[in-house]
C-alpha cells in the first residue's frame, strides 16, 4: 500500500511551499488508494511552539488535507534512544561526550533513485570535514577526515535524519515526497538506513517554488503563510488548484481543475524537474473564478466574518448581504475586495476617489441632482424598476442624455466610477440615503 507523510516542524507557520508538499503527498495517497500521515517533527524543544502546531493543523484542515494517522516525534524519544543503544551495542555508533554519532561507511559512492530525477549519485567527499575556509581536514595518516552523523544530541533529542529514518521505516512510508532542498539529507539518511538494516522508501524530491524572476521565493513574492492568504480573502479551493499546477499539469492546458478530475491522472512521475514560478496575479485570477461560481448564499456566509470584523456595528441583515454578494461577486478577486467595493454602503460618509470626484463632480449639477432627489423621495416601493423609471423620467424632463447624469450620480452615491447597475446601487443604499447623498453632493 502507498503510505506517504507530510512532516512539518512547528517552528513557524505553514507556508506555501510546505502546503504544496503536503498537497502532492495527499494527492498521491488519494490517487493510489493509499494513506496520508501527518507527522510533527518537534524534536527542537526550544523552537517548537504550540501555536505553530495549531496553525499548521488548522491550515491543513482549511485546505482540505485531512490525514489518516497523526504522530508527534516528541512522544517517541524513548524509541530513538532504543535504536541508538542498539547501534552502540553493535559497534556501528560511538559516543563523543553525551552525543551519539554514527560510524560513517567509507563507500566511495552513494546512489539514490529518485522518481522525478532518476539516479542521483553522491561521492564520499560529500562527508569530508572542512575547516572555516572550506578546506578538507586531513587526519594524521594524511587521509581526509570523515564527518560522522550525529544521532542523538547532548540533550538527548534525536537529530533530524535519525528520527526521520526510524519513523519512515516503522510507519512503513513507501514514498518520501519532499522538497529538493532535502536532497542533501538523503545520503546521510541512506547511511542510517544501512546501519539499521532498514529498507529504503522511494524518494521523490519536488522542484522548488520560485519567484517570478526565477529566484528563491521571498515574502514579497508570495512566500507567506497559508493563514495570511486566508485572511486576505483567498478561497481554499483556489489555493489548492493553484498549488497543484506548480510543478504538475493535468494536460490540455487546463487551469481551473477540480480535485476529482486531478486525482484521475495525478502521478508523481509526471511532476516537472524544474522549479515553478509563483504568480500572485495567476492566483488572484483563479480565486476570482471560484468566487464567480460560488453559490450566492455560500458566498454571503464566507463574507459574514469579514464584514463583522470591519463593521462590528453594522445592521445589515443576511438577505441584504446576499443581494450585495450577488451584485459584486463578478468584480471580486478576493473576498476582501468586497469590503473595498461596498464601503459606501456600510459607512455614513462617502470616501471619494479624488481623481474620480474631480472628473465627474467638477461641474455643478445641483439643479439636476435636486430634481432627481425630489422625485426619488416620492417613490413608495423603492425597487430597481421604480428607481429606473423615475431616473429616466427626470432625464427626459431635463432634456439630457441618460449618460450625462449616470456617472455623476454613481460617484455621488458610491465615490467610485464603476460598479453594478446604478439602480441596483440605489436600492442597496435605500431611498433615504440615496436622496440625502444627492442633496449633499455639491455642498
Amino acid at each position: 500500500m502507498v503510505r506517504v507523510r507530510f512532516a512539518p516542524s512547528p517552528t513557524g507557520f505553514l507556508h506555501i511551499g510546505g502546503a504544496r508538499t503536503a498537497l502532492f503527498n495527499w494527492m498521491y495517497a488519494k490517487a493510489q488508494g493509499g494513506q496520508f500521515i501527518l507527522r510533527i517533527e518537534d524534536t527542537d524543544l526550544v523552537r517548537s511552539k504550540p501555536e505553530y502546531l495549531d496553525e499548521i493543523m488548522d491550515s491543513m484542515k482549511w485546505l482540505g488535507l485531512t490525514w489518516d494517522e497523526f504522530y508527534k516525534q516528541s512522544d517517541r524519544f524513548d524509541l530513538y534512544r532504543k535504536y541508538a543503544d542498539q547501534l552502540l551495542a553493535e559497534g556501528k555508533a560511538y559516543k563523543e561526550g553525551e552525543a551519539v554519532l554514527l560510524k560513517r561507511s567509507l563507500d566511495k559512492e552513494i546512489m539514490v533513485d529518485d522518481l522525478i530525477r532518476g539516479r542521483i549519485s553522491f561521492d564520499i567527499s560529500f562527508f569530508y570535514k572542512r575547516d572555516e575556509n572550506n578546506n578538507v581536514v586531513l587526519g594524521a595518516d594524511g587521509n581526509p577526515v570523515i564527518k560522522d552523523e550525529v544521532l542523538l544530541k547532548t540533550d538527548g533529542s534525536p537529530s533530524y535524519s535519525f528520527a526521520c529514518v526510524i519513523d519512515d521505516s516503522l510507519m512503513e512510508i513507501s514514498h518520501v515526497i519532499r522538497g529538493e532542498d532535502h536532497i542533501s539529507n538523503t545520503p546521510k539518511q541512506i547511511g542510517i538506513y544501512n546501519a539499521l538494516g532498514f529498507k529504503y522508501p522511494k524518494f521523490v524530491h519536488l522542484p522548488l517554488i520560485l519567484d517570478p524572476e526565477g529566484g528563491r521565493m521571498s515574502k514579497r513574492a508570495g512566500a507567506t503563510a497559508v493563514t495570511e492568504y486566508r485572511t486576505q480573502g483567498y478561497l481554499p479551493e483556489a489555493i489548492v488548484n493553484y498549488l497543484m499546477l506548480l510543478g504538475w499539469s493535468p494536460g490540455n492546458n487546463q487551469e481551473k481543475v477540480t480535485m476529482t478530475s486531478a486525482l484521475k491522472t495525478f502521478s508523481v512521475k509526471k511532476i516537472n524537474k524544474s522549479g515553478a514560478a509563483f504568480s500572485i496575479e495567476k492566483l488572484q485570477w483563479l480565486n476570482s473564478q471560484y468566487i464567480k461560481e460560488m453559490d450566492t448564499v455560500q458566498l454571503a456566509e464566507a463574507l459574514v466574518p469579514l464584514v463583522a470584523a470591519q463593521y462590528p456595528e453594522t445592521k445589515i441583515q443576511r438577505p441584504e448581504l446576499e443581494h450585495m454578494a450577488a451584485l459584486y461577486k463578478g468584480r471580486m478577486n478576493t473576498l476582501l475586495d468586497f469590503l473595498d467595493w461596498t464601503d459606501f454602503i456600510f459607512n455614513d460618509q462617502v470616501n471619494f476617489e479624488e481623481e474620480v470626484k474631480s472628473k465627474h463632480l467638477s461641474q455643478d449639477m445641483r439643479k439636476e441632482f435636486d430634481l432627481l432627489a425630489d422625485r426619488l423621495s416620492t417613490i413608495g416601493d423603492f425597487n430597481v424598476k421604480a428607481a429606473e423609471e423615475t431616473f429616466r423620467a427626470v432625464v427626459a424632463e431635463l432634456g439630457i442624455e441618460a449618460g450625462v447624469l449616470v456617472h455623476p450620480v454613481r460617484v455621488a452615491l458610491t465615490g467610485k466610477a464603476v460598479g453594478p447597475g446604478l439602480f441596483d446601487t440605489m436600492v442597496l443604499l435605500g431611498r433615504e440615503r440615496t436622496v440625502r447623498r444627492l442633496r449633499e453632493a455639491f455642498k
